[in-house]
């Protein structure tokens, strides 16, 4: 058993694989977005959740007796269940912890602006994921560690997708849950406003150190118990980052062009993917992009905001 995957839709139980004291849940899709993967971990002292997708909300008591909750990053879909669990403590490395506190940090990392549109999104996350702000929500760090009671949890920090992403590991279970490191077709994502491409490439190349036996991702992959598919899988999704980068190069090559016109030949979604937050992901997705290509001297660009090749 290399791979663990549910075919099974949000309207019935929730698939649940154990590994000792740890059990994951699976999410509709495997978790895919806007649902997600929940972790649960039954310490002998304390029972703690990897972050809270929507599929927490159909677990039970089994979810709602948390009393502990660490998050590995802050984003909407990992707090769909907090409003559950009002008592449980809330951990979030401490880079993310303003996202977590409040709404205006939340918009802050996403980097939206327009009140308009952040009126529509406050509105959708509530509809969709019950969001709420933990103002309550305590900062950690890197290297911290929390035991549950016959189980330890470590966090190891791992920035990129956002500034605080971590990959929380289980002990002596072997357990990882690598968050959104989610190993999709689509590849890294590094487009809100706090993200970071220089970390994520860092992360890509730490994570196969962590010393685990099961890969847990949020979202679409699920479950990997075999390591030679989870490093083939993790190679694949690294990839997608110098695709892109060749398919800049490659518009750059036909043609001069500014930001905007790179972002509306789409490096990220195809072409018939429509939504209010796309062109805002092009544009972030591709400046960071561009960054690097200029520190190389590949691209170059004048002052009227004009790319071309180096």
């Amino acid at each position: 058993m290399g791979f663990i995957e549910n075919k099974l839709g949000s309207n019935v139980q929730p698939m649940r694989v154990d590994f000792g004291r740890v059990s994951v849940f699976m999410g509709a899709k495997n978790g895919k977005y806007p649902d997600g993967n929940q972790v649960l971990i039954r310490g002998s002292d304390t029972r703690a959740a990897f972050d809270t997708p929507v599929v927490s909300n159909f677990i039970g008591p089994e979810f709602d007796a948390t009393e502990l909750v660490i998050m590995g990053h802050v984003h909407e879909d990992h707090m769909a269940g907090l409003h559950r669990l009002p008592d449980a403590p809330v951990h979030v490395h401490k880079a993310d912890l303003p996202a977590a506190r409040s709404w205006d940090g939340l918009l802050a990392a996403f980097g939206v602006t327009d009140e308009a549109r952040a009126q529509d999104m406050l509105t959708q996350f509530r509809r969709d994921f019950f969001y709420a702000p933990r103002p309550d929500a305590q900062g950690y760090e890197d290297g911290a560690s929390w035991d549950l009671g016959q189980v330890q949890v470590r966090a190891f920090h791992m920035p990129g997708h956002t500034p605080g992403h971590c990959v929380l590991l289980v002990e002596p279970q072997g357990v990882v849950f690598i968050g959104d490191i989610d190993l999709t077709g689509f590849g890294p994502y590094y487009g809100d406003a706090s993200s970071s491409l220089h970390d994520f490439r860092r992360t890509l190349a730490r994570l196969p150190d962590i010393p685990a036996k099961v890969w847990v991702t949020s979202h679409h992959r699920g479950i990997y118990t075999d390591r030679e598919r989870f490093m083939r899988d993790l190679a694949a999704f690294a990839a997608k980052i110098d695709e892109r980068e060749q398919r800049l190069l490659a518009l750059l090559g036909e043609a001069p062009r500014t930001l905007e016109q790179l972002a509306e030949q789409r490096l990220l979604y195809p072409p018939t993917f429509d939504s209010p937050w796309v062109k805002a992901s092009e544009m972030r997705t591709i400046s960071l992009h561009l960054a690097e290509l200029l520190a190389d001297g590949r691209v170059q660009a004048d002052e009227q905001g004009i790319y071309r090749l180096g």
